[in-house]
């Protein structure tokens, strides 16, 4: 059965969400459901009126948000935040949901590296969660709607950073069961190379609405 996210597991938050995609807009609609207090980033918010959130510039999010959240396409993301300055960053957590793909979703952009790693480096002074990566936008905010449970993982370097990210899943419909941390910044590789894996089951199975789970031993 769907979780439905009618109360926030925390306080209500001022999220900024980078990007006008469909991740970015799937994540703006959950989270507003939830009662946070979203708005959409753009370098042409003008353009992107249409969309039924709040839209403004990439700059005027970031000084909005309690915490920012990456959905551009992370062949740009780190260009798009070097345009909005390690100043107006630092301080704020940043949960990274991007990856960098060739238009052909054959290749990797960072493929001895992974694009949260690459942000934590350019922007020491903000902490970055990697999480969402596994999935389509469909799944990332209605996970209760697959056949059984699934899992959603979080890498990262900073403890309290993982479990705001953590509280503000379980705001999507992930609860703490369905959550693994897998370690520092530089595990966010695994949850980004995965990408390709992710494009072989999607035309195995003839849809990207999925997710992995992980199966264990029982317990002696």
């Amino acid at each position: 059965m769907r979780r439905s996210p009618a109360t926030a597991s925390v306080p209500p938050m001022r999220l900024g969400l980078l990007g006008t995609g469909n991740v970015a807009r799937a994540l703006a609609h959950g989270w507003s459901a939830a009662g946070h207090d979203v708005l959409l980033g753009s370098r042409r918010p003008e353009e992107r009126a249409d969309l039924g959130l709040p839209v403004a510039s990439l700059k005027e999010t970031a000084a909005h948000a309690e915490v920012l959240v990456n959905a551009t396409p992370g062949t740009v993301s780190v260009e798009l935040l070097h345009s909005i300055g390690a100043p107006a960053l630092a301080g704020t957590l940043l949960i990274d949901v991007g990856v960098g793909l060739s238009d052909d979703f054959a290749e990797l952009s960072h493929p001895n590296s992974s694009l949260g790693e690459q942000i934590q480096e350019a922007f020491p002074r903000t902490p970055v969660v990697k999480t969402l990566c596994t999935m389509d936008s469909t799944v990332m905010v209605a996970p209760g709607d697959l056949a059984g449970p699934s899992i959603v993982f979080l890498s990262g370097d900073d403890a309290e950073a993982k479990r705001t990210t953590g509280r503000l899943l379980t705001d999507l419909g992930w609860p703490p069961s369905s959550q693994l941390d897998i370690g520092g910044i530089t595990t966010a590789r695994g949850q980004e190379h995965f990408a390709l894996l992710f494009m072989g089951i999607a035309g195995g199975v003839g849809s990207h609405v999925f997710n992995i789970n992980v199966v264990t031993r029982p317990a002696a």
